[in-house]
C-alpha cells in the first residue's frame, strides 16, 4: 500500500523591511530587488527542466504532471503547463531536459505545488529460475499531500529568460520490499524535488546552464521555411497508467520547438534538407536568450519515415541461439507499443553507436557494438516501422536499427590509473545495478568477467561537474558509453556528477 509521508509546506512571506526580508530568507536576491536593485516588473520566459538525483534501484519513474504552480511572497499563483505531461525522469539523473517553456510575472517565488496523476516505478532482479523479472510500482494518482517540492531558497524571476529545474529526489521519492513480488507488495511513492533556478549562459555548455544532450523523439512537423522542427519527446507517451497496454495521446510527452544553423551538426543525414516529418532523431541542443531551443548536434540513425515507433530502454536479456532481445520499458512513442520485457526481433537490425561522444576511435580499447557483444544493462535506442498494435511471433517487433546511447552509472570509485592519454577509474556497482543484477541469467550471448565493475574513461572532453576530486572509495555518477570489451565493461565518459548514497 502506498505510506505518505508529511509533505513541507511553504508558508506566504509576509511583508517585512527588505533588509529583515532578506535576513529572513537569506537571500541576497530578494534584498536586490526589494531596495534598489532591478525592480520586478513585467514578464520572463521560463524554461521548465525535469532533472533527477538517483542511483541506480530503478530504471524507470514516470510521474503524469496535471498541473504544476508557483506561488509568490505576495500569495499570486502562476501556472507552469498548459496541458497534462508525463515525463520520465531516471534517463535526466545528473543531466537535464526542457519539460515546458512559459511567460512567468517577475517576482519572488517561495513554493511550488503540483497535481499527480499515474505515477511509478520500476525495477528488475531475476526471478528463482533465473530469469529477468520486472516489477512495477505504482498508482493512477498521488495525493497532493505525498507530493514535496522543496525550494532550498526564494527564486527571484526576473530578467529576458531563465531556467526552472525539478530535481526529483529519487531515494526520497520512492521504496519497496521487494523487487521479485508474488503479490501486493508494499511500496512507498511520494515525489520530492527540489526546485532551483538556472542560469542561462550565452554559449552553455552543460545542463547546469541550458545545454542538453541526448534529446530523443519523432520530428512532428518542419516549418515553411525548414529551419525550425517539432519533436514530440520520446517520454514514454505511449502508456497510460498502471495498465502498459493503454495508451495516451503523444502530446502529452513533452514537445520541443528546436531551430537548427549552418553551425548545427548533422549525423547519419547530409544536412536539413533531408529531415522528415516522422524521422526518429537524436539532438542536442541549447536554451537562447528567447527560450527556445537551437540545435547543436542532430543525428538521424534511421531515415525511414513510415510508421515510426522509436523506444529507449535498457537491455534486459539476450538469447544465446537467436536474434531476440528483451528491453524494460522506460521511453516510447509510437504505435508499436512498448512493455516490460518486451522481445525484440534484431536479425535484420542496424547496428548504430551514439555520435553524442566524438572521440569512440580514439579509445585505447576495441569499442564496438553489436548482437554479437551487447549485454544486459546497456541503454538502447530501437526503432520500428509497423502500423499499430504488436506484432506477433516468438522473437517478437522486428527492429530496424539498435543504438547503443550513453547512460548513467553510480558507483564507488576502487581504484585510478592511466591508459593510452586517459585517466581509467574502476567503478564498484551496488548488487542492484542492471549489470550485476542481470549478469547471472543463464542462456545469454554474451557473458561478463566481472559485472560489479565499469572501467571508466575520462580525458580532457569530460566535464567534470562533481563539487569535489574524484577519489578512491567516493561514491559519483558517471555519464556516457558503456561497451563490453570481452567480458569488460567499459564506459567513454563524458560527465561526472556527485553520487548517490547506495
Amino acid at each position: 500500500m502506498n505510506s505518505p509521508l508529511p509533505r513541507l509546506s511553504h508558508l506566504p512571506v509576509p511583508r517585512l523591511s527588505c533588509l529583515l526580508l532578506a535576513f529572513v530568507l537569506g537571500s541576497a536576491a530578494v534584498f536586490t530587488a526589494g531596495c534598489g536593485g532591478p525592480a520586478l516588473s513585467g514578464n520572463t520566459t521560463v524554461t521548465v527542466l525535469t532533472a533527477s538525483t538517483a542511483n541506480d534501484e530503478f530504471f524507470q519513474f514516470s510521474a503524469t504532471m496535471n498541473t504544476l504552480t508557483l506561488t509568490s511572497q505576495s500569495g499570486k499563483t502562476v501556472s507552469l503547463l498548459s496541458a497534462p505531461v508525463y515525463p520520465e525522469f531516471i534517463h535526466v539523473n545528473g543531466a537535464a531536459e526542457p519539460l515546458a517553456t512559459v511567460s512567468v510575472p517577475q517576482d519572488i517565488y517561495t513554493s511550488a505545488t503540483a497535481s499527480f496523476g499515474p505515477t511509478g516505478f520500476t525495477c528488475a532482479t531475476v526471478n528463482p529460475v533465473g530469469m529477468f523479472a520486472t516489477a512495477f510500482f505504482g498508482s493512477d494518482a498521488v495525493s497532493g499531500d505525498n507530493v514535496t517540492f522543496n525550494l532550498p531558497a526564494p527564486i527571484t524571476i526576473t530578467g529576458a529568460s531563465m531556467g526552472l529545474s525539478l530535481d526529483l529526489l529519487v531515494s526520497q521519492s520512492a521504496g519497496y520490499t521487494s523487487c521479485y513480488t508474488t503479490g501486493i507488495e508494499p511500496f512507498t511513492l511520494t515525489p520530492t524535488f527540489s526546485v532551483t533556478p538556472v542560469t542561462i549562459s550565452g554559449r552553455p555548455t552543460s545542463s547546469a546552464n541550458g545545454k542538453f544532450d541526448g534529446l530523443e523523439g519523432v520530428v512532428a512537423s518542419i516549418n515553411s521555411t525548414g529551419n525550425l522542427i517539432s519533436v514530440n519527446s520520446v517520454e514514454l507517451s505511449n502508456y497510460g497508467g498502471t495498465d502498459p497496454g493503454d495508451s495516451i495521446d503523444p502530446a502529452n510527452g513533452p514537445n520541443w520547438q528546436v531551430a537548427f544553423s549552418d553551425s548545427t551538426v548533422f549525423q547519419g543525414i547530409t544536412g536539413s534538407s533531408q529531415l522528415a516529418a516522422g524521422m526518429a532523431v537524436d539532438m542536442d541542443a541549447a536554451v537562447q536568450a528567447d527560450g527556445s531551443l537551437m540545435a547543436t548536434r542532430i543525428a538521424v540513425y534511421d531515415t525511414n519515415n513510415t510508421d515510426v515507433s522509436l523506444w529507449v530502454a535498457p537491455l534486459l536479456y539476450v538469447y544465446n541461439g537467436e536474434p531476440r532481445l528483451n528491453v524494460g520499458e522506460r521511453e516510447g512513442i509510437g504505435p508499436v507499443l512498448a512493455g516490460d520485457g518486451a522481445p525484440v526481433d534484431f536479425s535484420s537490425s542496424t547496428f548504430n553507436i551514439s555520435e553524442q561522444l566524438t572521440n569512440v576511435a580514439s579509445l585505447p580499447f576495441h569499442a564496438g557494438f553489436a548482437g554479437t557483444n551487447m549485454v544486459s544493462g546497456q541503454n538502447i535506442g530501437l526503432t520500428f516501422h509497423y502500423p499499430g498494435g504488436y506484432p506477433g511471433g516468438d522473437n517478437g517487433a522486428p527492429a530496424t536499427t539498435v543504438t547503443l546511447l550513453p547512460q548513467t552509472i553510480n558507483g564507488t570509485v576502487s581504484a585510478t590509473s592511466s591508459s593510452g592519454g586517459f585517466t581509467t577509474y574502476t567503478i564498484t556497482l551496488a548488487p542492484y545495478d542492471l549489470f550485476p543484477a542481470l549478469a547471472v541469467q543463464d542462456g545469454q550471448t554474451t557473458m561478463l568477467t566481472n559485472p560489479s565493475e565499469v572501467v571508466v574513461y575520462v580525458e580532457g572532453s569530460t566535464q567534470l561537474l562533481n563539487t569535489g576530486p574524484v577519489a578512491v572509495g567516493g561514491v559519483f555518477r558517471f555519464y556516457g558509453l558503456v561497451f563490453n570489451d570481452n567480458g569488460t565493461l567499459r564506459m567513454d565518459c563524458a560527465q561526472i556528477y556527485d553520487g548517490v548514497a547506495e
